[in-house]
Order: structure tokens, then sequence, then C-alpha cells
């Protein structure tokens, strides 16, 4: 299947009696592998020598999400076993299987980007990681995710595995303090907010590609932590709220048939709601007043938009959306009438014919 023009598996192939025998026999050695394995995990044979058989088996198939828990219980007696004789000091020893299954992992991301259980070993690795080695150590490597992750978003900007494990990362390094030099020591170590520097992040990324859910996500998740962290009073939140709009009205402008684009104006809009959450919030003051402005401006907005791109579902309901919300702080119809929104309902059962009796409930409900 592909996602996003980025091929998942390769696609079928016409295949010769020869190609066919030798695919069984492959498939034959694969079986045997596993039980091999299987036999080896059963047994508590928890060695070098079967987590290189592990190894070899993932690279068959990193879809095995068995296995994947197979290799972290051996992983876990590795580098909880003492060593002893000339060998390496423990931290060494430690240090080496983590970077091997960095490598693993990298390799096998740059063949599979899309398959959670590698993403979701490589988290587990960095973990054993952050917690075995210092301060230093433990923020060299998630600082070094950030790095991979931003190789993985280049080849495919809208790979929403690594959209999620960029926060994970961002959220492991912003809870490791920041090491003090020894010139000037302090009780506590202060911890370091990324949100600026994400938040920028996003706006390269959207800027570079609009169509960009996972950036657009991200950007929304963002903006109410921002404004608190910047202590914002109501005139920087309403500041922020209008430059929003402005860019995602831009984009509107540039492309009314993305879908992503929509999204994100529903949220920006869902923030205006009294219903919202505080934690979710844009602006913490808002008046019904306010609110009747930003649903009619928007909507005047939009409707500039019909004529143009007349057979844009998205157009019609987003309009029908937004008269709602102004009909829950309004009660009353003086930006639009009802004619208006029989129209729009009319022109979204004749675009989108697939959900005609969501429309048809939604007439009913609004009694239009």
């Amino acid at each position: 299947m592909a996602s996003h023009g980025v091929s998942r598996v390769e696609g079928t192939k016409v295949r010769s009696a020869e190609v066919r025998q030798k695919e069984l026999e492959q498939i034959a050695a694969y079986k045997e592998l596993v039980d091999l394995v299987n036999t080896k995990i059963n047994e508590r044979q928890y060695t070098i020598e079967v987590l290189g058989l592990v190894t070899k088996l993932l690279n068959e198939n990193p879809e095995y999400y068995t296995i994947w828990n197979h290799r972290r219980r051996i992983l876990g007696a590795l580098l909880d076993a003492p060593l002893g004789g000339d060998h390496s000091p423990q931290d060494f020893h430690g240090r080496e299987l983590i970077d091997g299954e960095l490598s693993l992992t990298f390799a096998l991301l740059r063949k599979f980007p899309k398959c959670y259980w590698i993403w979701n070993h490589r988290n587990w690795i960095l973990g054993k990681g952050e917690a075995t080695f210092d301060i230093d150590a433990a923020r060299e490597l998630w600082s070094g995710e950030l790095h991979l992750i931003g190789k993985m978003l280049h080849a495919d900007s809208r790979n929403f595995h690594a959209w999620s494990y960029r926060r994970e990362a961002v959220a492991h390094l912003e809870r490791i303090p920041i090491a003090q030099p020894p010139t000037n020591p302090t009780p506590s170590c202060p911890l370091q907010s990324l949100a600026e520097s994400e938040f920028e992040y996003t706006t390269k990324m959207v800027k570079t590609n609009l169509s960009n859910f996972s950036a657009w996500h991200n950007r929304g998740k963002l903006i109410p932590r921002l404004l608190d962290e910047r202590g914002a009073d109501d005139t920087a939140r309403r500041h922020l709220l209008d430059d929003e709009l402005s860019l995602i009205c831009e984009a509107i402008n540039t492309d009314p048939f993305d879908q992503s684009i929509w999204y994100y104006h529903q949220f920006l809009m869902s923030t205006l709601s009294p219903e919202c959450p505080r934690q979710n919030r844009i602006v913490l003051t808002l008046s019904n007043l306010d609110r009747q402005k930003y649903y009619a401006h928007e909507m005047k907005y939009i409707q500039e938009i019909i004529e143009d791109e007349s057979d844009c579902k998205w157009i019609y309901e987003s309009l029908l959306s937004l008269s709602i919300s102004y009909l829950e702080v309004d009660g009353s119809t003086q930006v639009f009438k009802t004619a208006d929104m029989r129209s729009w309902l009319a022109h979204l059962k004749r675009l989108d014919p697939l959900r005609h009796g969501r429309w048809e409930e939604l007439g009913k409900t609004l009694d239009i």
C-alpha cells in the first residue's frame, strides 16, 4: 500500500517457476529460524548469539512484534548482567549494546519507515540509555533523535510515525535537566522547553507542504502551551489567534480542496467556543460579542471563495459549522439567512453523496 507517495511494501510481480521455488526455500528457512529463536527464548538463552539470530529474523520481517518482545528480554538480561575478567567496564558494554540497537533500528527505518514496532523499540532502547547513562550522555542520545527525525520527515514530511516519535523525543529532552558548568553551580539543574523551536519547525513544515495533517496537529497542540510559557496577556493571545487565522486563510485561498487545512481552521474555531476547555484555549477572555465577530469575519471570507470554487464541499461544511456556532452565541441570523443554510446543505448533499444520510440528519436537527 502506498501512503503519501511512499510505498510501504513492494508491488506484486509476475513470478517464474524458478523464482517461486526460491521463495518457497526462503519461506522454509524463515520458518526454521522462527522455530529456532522461539526455542532459544523458551529456554531463556538470553545471549549475544541468540540476539544475532533475532537480528537476522527482524531483518527478514520487522512486523513480527513478538520477536521484538523477545529482543527486549535478551537486551534487558545483557544490560543487567555484570561483566568480569578482561572484559570492558559495564557502562561501556551497555553503550555498545545501545549503539548497536540504534544502528539496527535506523537501518530498518530506512526500509520500513511506517513500521510501528521499529519506532517502539527505538523509543524503548533510548529509554534504557537514558536510565543507564549520565545526564550529558542522555541528552546527547535524545538530541541525536531530532536529527534522525528531521531526515525521516525530509523523506516523507507527513509520516505520522515520525511526528509522533518527534513529540516523544522532545518530551524526553525537556525533562532531562541541563547540567550547569562547574564554575556556576546551582542547587538544581533547570529544565528547557522546546515549545518555541518546535513551533517554528511546524511553521517551516506547513509552508513547505500545506497538506500536512501532522504538522498542523502538532502546531495546534503547541499553541496553548506556548502562550502559557510566554506569560502572554490578552492582547498577545488575540494577536496570535489573528496571525493563525491569517495563515490558514492564506492556505485556504491557495488550495481550498485540501482537507488538512480545513481541519486546522476548524480547530482554531473550536477554541472560541464557551465549551472549550481552558487548556485548549488561545484567547482566555472572549465575550459572546467577540465570538460573533470572529465567526462573522470567517464566514464572510469563506463566502468570497465560493465564486471561484463552487464545487469545494469543505467551503459549505465550514459555513454550516460556523453558522451553527454563531447561533449558539447569538441566537439570530444577522449575518446569514436560513435560506443560506439550506443552500449550503443542498450543496453538501450534492457534492458529498456518500454522507447523504449525515447531511439529512443535520438538516432535521437544524430544522432547515
